[in-house]
């Protein structure tokens, strides 16, 4: 059984993104300790992951996500380090959609292209926390029109973590009418996940390039300059005899500076969406590993979602200063498994739907199993 302590990191200024107005809402980071001495940090802010402290093959624990030492930092820090992002993760081309017969216009935010939800997203809201049993819950109230999406939506996002080092993620979501039931008209698009970056020997070890990869897939999607998936049938496509090619593992940096190779001229390395093999909405799938030779640990990620992207942290530099005193991560000290909906899938009939219509419940699972070998 967990034990789940909670403090207060601090309180919103009246300016904090997300504030109830006035401000003075308190930030709060929740630690979930299990049997084995392992522990998950997380905070209200952008119901995000601020920790994960697991031991190595010779029993050192420590702590192998990227974050911050002072809640602030997370404000719109450019990594979106550990949250929880949405209403829509990743991009959408042009930032607009069209969806029943109408066009909706978001925010430009990444170039031409609408990213993570806008500027603000769910990733820089204050979202309501609580404890229930084992597991620690953060719920947020979107607005209908909030960043330019339609419908009034309320979300989930419940971590479960087990005495077999394993942490899940639930996403849950369903629109709302005024009064906060169950919405009775209109529909939205949703595609939530996990913005967590890892570094296997320690979040402040430096490179992950040496970090090992496997995936489960063998297509990925190739985008244009501007990291939109081309159009069918350039994408998805079979990820054979490219550096996309994680089927057997291979280290980060072995490939990464192909520059005969476009797509990871553009991405300045790593930051592509594969398709997991043998998707079928439902079932939990092997997407995953991440393996350090250096400290032993693995990290093995499973979801529901049908594409997995992986970003080797290629602008990371210049983010705030970390949990370390006085160190500040560098491109490429971390690397995100982020397990999601196909990029500009809104504008894509051919990819897996992201619509979320009156009285169905949108719930997806993301599962990171951390162990040695």
């Amino acid at each position: 059984m967990n034990e789940i302590t909670q403090q207060v990191w601090g309180f919103t200024p009246e300016t904090a993104t997300g504030a109830a107005q006035g401000g003075g809402e308190p930030v709060i980071l929740y630690t979930m300790t299990n049997a084995n001495g392992a522990t998950v940090q997380l905070t209200n802010y952008g119901a995000a992951i601020v920790g994960i402290t697991v031991p190595d093959r010779w029993g050192k624990m420590a702590d192998v996500v990227l974050g911050y030492g002072k809640w602030q930092s997370y404000i719109a820090d450019g990594p979106a380090m550990g949250k929880s992002v949405g209403r829509y993760a990743n991009r959408i081309a042009k930032g607009t959609f069209d969806l029943d017969g109408h066009t909706y216009r978001l925010a430009v935010n990444n170039g031409p292209n609408h990213l993570h939800g806008g500027p603000t997203g769910f990733a820089n809201r204050l979202w309501e926390g609580r404890v229930e049993g084992d597991r620690v819950v953060f719920g947020y109230r979107s607005a209908d029109g909030e960043e330019g999406y339609p419908g009034a939506l309320y979300v989930e996002a419940c971590y479960d973590w087990d005495d077999d080092n394993t942490l899940e993620i639930t996403y849950y979501g369903r629109l709302l009418d005024d009064d906060g039931a169950t919405a009775a008209a209109g529909a939205t698009i949703l595609n939530l996940t996990n913005h967590v970056y890892f570094n296997l020997n320690g979040h402040d070890a430096g490179s992950v390039l040496g970090h090992a990869l496997t995936l489960k897939a063998s297509r990925y999607l190739p985008t244009d300059e501007t990291a939109i998936p081309l159009a069918a049938p350039q994408s998805p496509a079979s990820v054979e005899g490219t550096p996309m090619d994680f089927r057997t593992a291979h280290t980060l940096g072995e490939r990464i500076e192909d520059a005969s190779f476009q797509q990871l001229v553009w991405g300045k390395g790593y930051d592509h969406c594969w398709a997991i093999d043998g998707y079928d909405h439902a079932t939990l799938l092997p997407a995953a590993e991440l393996y350090s030779e250096e400290s032993g640990r693995f990290v093995k990620v499973s979801t529901t979602q049908p594409g997995i992207q992986i970003y080797t942290g290629n602008w990371l530099s210049g983010c705030p200063e970390s949990k370390t005193p006085g160190f500040h991560y560098q491109d490429r000290y971390g690397v995100a498994m982020e397990c999601q909906a196909f990029p500009n899938s809104p504008n894509r009939g051919d990819f897996p739907g992201v619509v979320l219509r009156p009285g169905e419940t949108y719930e997806q699972h993301i599962a990171y199993e951390f162990g040695t070998r």
